[in-house]
């Protein structure tokens, strides 16, 4: 394609170098079809006249953008030298189907000849940080109300917890010299930090247990009510977590705190 085009671009270079143009068979082919005449100067530059405006590519140079391998097509007859047994050759383990995976002909697999590492825990469970600051900083920009009851729910809808939470949240001290009024927050778990700067404020903190399918039922109660289900009953917590929770979680959110009782100070009975 390049040799087509290259007589006429010889022939213009050459009126404008005022030189000869070099002479080749195919040239001398070609330059019967270019007309070109004498350059004309005007304001100082050369200006052609009658010449046939030439491009490197044409219409005839187009073609489909098709790869330059094709894809062997096996088993297609004997003239394309992959027919019959399709190159895997007569009989054999390797001339019928695939094999199963992991399978390294009866000796032992590599899953086996490797040892074991590590476990995953089952009951293993993740909770999401909150820190105070926070919590303290919602408060003063009146995401939250400091009167009632803070819970998870509370701090989902104000934005402190995002949509990766998985079983609880945990209350951490950071940020806690923010804290200057007392504050009640119901959570899953609890730094000692993080209680003793609440409680120093005048507020609580309680730990409450809340299964897979009732802490779902405290974050999206709207849910249940879209599927005309009724809400769980809260569910107790296992017998090793009861050293590490105060109490069973309420639903739907409660909005006031359970106050917390002492053996010393037993609760009186109303009269």
């Amino acid at each position: 394609m390049i040799r087509r085009r290259l007589p006429s671009i010889t022939c213009v270079c050459s009126h404008f170098l005022r030189t000869k143009p070099i002479s080749s068979p195919l040239q001398n082919l070609h330059l019967q079809s270019l007309q070109c005449s004498a350059p004309i100067s005007k304001n100082g530059s050369f200006w052609f006249q009658g010449i046939r405006a030439y491009s490197l590519l044409s219409l005839n140079d187009l073609r489909d953008n098709v790869p330059r391998k094709q894809k062997t097509r096996k088993g297609r007859g004997i003239g394309s030298g992959k027919g019959k047994t399709a190159g895997r050759g007569h009989k054999g383990q390797k001339a019928r189907g695939n094999g199963k995976l992991g399978f390294e002909g009866g000796q032992t697999p590599m899953r086996r000849r490797l040892p074991k590492r590590g476990f995953k825990n089952p009951f293993s469970l993740t909770f999401q940080p909150v820190g105070l600051g926070k919590i303290a900083k919602l408060i003063n920009a009146g995401k939250i109300d400091s009167h009632e009851l803070i819970t998870m729910k509370t701090l989902k809808d104000a934005g402190a917890i995002g949509k990766q939470i998985e079983d609880g949240v945990r209350l951490m001290g950071r940020g806690s010299e923010q804290i200057k009024w007392p504050i009640h927050l119901e959570v899953s778990r609890v730094t000692v930090r993080a209680k003793e700067a609440v409680e120093a404020a005048g507020g609580s903190v309680r730990r409450v247990h809340y299964n897979k399918l009732g802490f779902r039922a405290l974050l999206k109660p709207e849910w249940f009510e879209k599927k005309g289900r009724l809400l769980p009953k809260p569910a107790r917590p296992p017998p090793k977590l009861k050293d590490k929770v105060d109490s069973i979680g309420r639903l739907p959110a409660p909005t006031k705190p359970i106050p917390f009782f002492t053996e010393e100070e037993p609760i009186s009975s109303p009269a």
